[in-house]
């Protein structure tokens, strides 16, 4: 039985069953899936599953977060359900279905800029990194840069341009070739078209404001001129060429007889396409492009820019719920293009790490609730390094009131960014890395807009968790006693700890518990810890969880006389276990023939009053007892 056998198998109970599934695939963290009925998903049974860190619906996608080791577990789950696994891209389409215009939009936006997102975030980081280096004063008493008293830096400096012009100035090709991808046309098409947009032929985008009408070069054709213009870190432009290549492809392809549609198809689309993209859309996406930047940058400049910054902090969070934040990337971009830096980028950034302070809260508030911790830590640090979804939608929405709180930080946040004239010269660094992209003389501005946007989410958060959280979002399970309730480890019938015939059991000497006698020899941790005691003999386990919880699972009655025989030890002293993993297989049949009581007391040493609530026969990650 695979680790993720027993979850794997109640995930597909649980979402419906086979016959409700549509379509399932994984990303990095997670179990996405296309449901024929998504109503019959019972999520709270669900998020109570050992290996699951929580859920959420989007874009038509029922997902469930698993962590690094989904592959292990949608491999497990597509054996056990014999669904065969689809590519993300048939998920996405079958997504579609149960999304209206405005999500079938916005979905498409977010499919176009998510491939290049990986290079933006290298691009922001090299830029960030020569922000560093040639433009802060930070040797020679603050006099001089890095580059300016080193050749080596100087040279360093040099070099990555290589990489972020090639980010940066040539995101046309990546904009164009990422809507081929899209649209499932032909992608080296969409490429050579993009090149066609950058090409060292035209005069530089950024040095058309700068050239006289006069000495712009054209094409002169006798009856008609065109301007040789690049469109160097345009997005408008780039989208609207993109899109009038996959329509012409699509036409002409229809409309041309399959024995001449491989010359026909690809001359034909591309010639017109890149007409069109130097005489029509290039300088009308310029216009539009330019339109949308100088709106923007007169909202973040005027006389009431502190009350447009707050908007964007407070709505920037439920943006990325509905997938409308990914309209920002081509603003930004365009920013940069038009002003050279960008104020829009720094609340972006400010607000991953608003959200990522209100989880920082919930850990500190749910110190002692293990399966919130183990979700709640990793979607922090992640939050704080930039990438939210995990933080948002697996705490901070589930509970509600951290993401208001977060919002409100954010607003607070970008209003100080904004009023102070934080600029950053470069996107793709977001969360604490973002300052790297911010505009040296700058940075200690955005630095206090940073100490905003975790010091306010998290005492509201806080505050606020000690009113709203009950004692099972505190601490975990617990029964309608509001005591907190521990699974058996082990296999067969339940008896009082008195009933034990060893009197240092029997009378708590060890502390309180209940006994089993054993019916399975496998013996599994009943929660996720540490490994504290492991006699190599096998006959004893000892363990401690997060919250300080500590319990001694001993195996038979003298049965360390046998010095190991019958007994084969899956664990050793100091490893971090899962809940449900073996700790030790026990040959029941040996134990017996030598003699030897299967009664098997389970005590907690650090003295909690415990109350039995089941009788007779008991299963392993059953609840057994519940502890005060």
């Amino acid at each position: 039985m695979g680790k993720f056998t027993k979850d794997a198998t109640e995930l597909l109970k649980l979402v419906g069953g086979k016959e409700n599934i549509q379509a399932v695939s994984h990303c990095v963290t997670r179990m996405r899936f296309v449901l024929v009925d998504p109503s019959k998903a019972d999520v709270n049974k669900i998020e109570d599953l050992p290996s699951t860190k929580g859920t959420f619906t989007q874009s038509g996608q029922f997902q469930v977060i698993i962590g690094n080791e989904v592959q292990e577990y949608y491999n497990e789950f597509t054996k056990i359900s014999g669904i065969e696994g689809v590519s993300k891209e048939e998920v996405k389409q079958n997504a579609k279905s149960q999304q209206n215009v405005i999500q079938k939009m916005m979905s498409a936006m977010g499919e176009i800029f998510a491939p290049i997102i990986p290079a933006l975030i290298v691009g922001g980081l090299i830029l960030g990194f020569r922000n560093v280096i040639d433009s802060m004063a930070i040797v020679e008493n603050g006099t001089k840069t890095l580059c300016e008293v080193s050749q080596f830096w100087a040279g360093v400096d040099q070099f990555l341009w290589l990489i972020g012009e090639a980010v940066f100035h040539f995101l046309p090709v990546g904009i164009v070739w990422s809507i081929t991808k899209k649209m499932c046309t032909t992608q080296i098409l969409g490429i050579i078209l993009g090149i066609t947009l950058v090409s060292p032929q035209l005069l530089n985008a950024y040095a058309v404001a700068s050239t006289a009408p006069a000495d712009i070069p054209v094409w002169d054709f006798g009856f008609a001129t065109v301007k040789m213009i690049g469109y160097q870190a345009q997005v408008i432009p780039a989208m609207l060429a993109g899109f009038a290549l996959v329509y012409l492809e699509k036409f002409f392809r229809k409309i041309s007889p399959s024995y001449i549609s491989m010359i026909t198809v690809p001359f034909f689309s591309l010639l017109l396409a890149v007409t069109l993209a130097h005489t029509v859309l290039g300088p009308i996406g310029w216009v539009v492009g330019d339109w949308i930047s100088n709106i923007v940058w007169a909202g973040l400049n005027s006389s009431v820019k502190w009350l447009f910054a707050a908007v964007f902090g407070f709505a920037y969070a439920p943006l990325v719920i509905t997938e409308l934040h990914h309209m920002t990337n081509a603003i930004d971009t365009q920013l940069i293009s038009s002003f050279g830096g960008t104020n829009l980028w720094p609340m972006i950034a400010l607000s991953n790490i608003a959200q990522g302070s209100a989880v920082l809260a919930m850990i500190i508030l749910q110190k002692k609730n293990e399966k919130a911790q183990q979700l709640s830590i990793p979607a922090c640090i992640s939050c704080y390094l930039g990438v939210t979804e995990p933080a948002m939608f697996g705490v901070n929405i589930k509970y509600g009131f951290p993401f208001i709180c977060a919002m409100i930080g954010s607003a607070f946040a970008a209003m100080f960014s904004v009023s102070t004239g934080v600029t950053a010269v470069s996107i793709g660094v977001g969360g604490l890395p973002g300052i790297l992209s911010i505009f040296p003389q700058y940075m200690i501005q955005f630095a206090i807009a940073m100490v905003i946007a975790i010091v306010i989410p998290f005492v509201l958060t806080y505050v606020m968790g000690k009113k709203k959280l009950t004692d099972v979002d505190l601490y975990g399970k617990q029964n309608k006693n509001g005591l907190l309730e521990f699974v058996s480890p082990v296999e067969g019938k339940v008896m009082e700890l008195s009933e034990v015939k060893d009197k240092v059991f029997s009378q708590g000497i060890m502390g309180n518990g209940f006994a089993v006698e054993l019916t399975s020899g496998t013996v599994r941790a009943p929660f996720s810890g540490e490994v504290t005691v492991a006699f190599p003999t096998g006959h004893a386990i000892g363990m401690k969880r997060a919250d300080g919880l500590e319990v001694l699972i001993h195996i038979g009655m003298d049965t360390v006389e046998l010095n190991g025989k019958g007994f084969s030890l899956k664990v050793k002293q100091g490893d971090y276990v899962n809940a449900g993993d073996v700790l030790v297989e026990v040959d029941l049949d040996y134990i017996k023939s030598e003699g030897k009581s299967l009664v098997s007391p389970v005590v907690f040493p650090n003295g909690q009053a415990v109350s039995l609530n089941v009788q007779g026969n008991i299963k392993t990650g059953q609840d057994v007892v519940a502890i005060a």
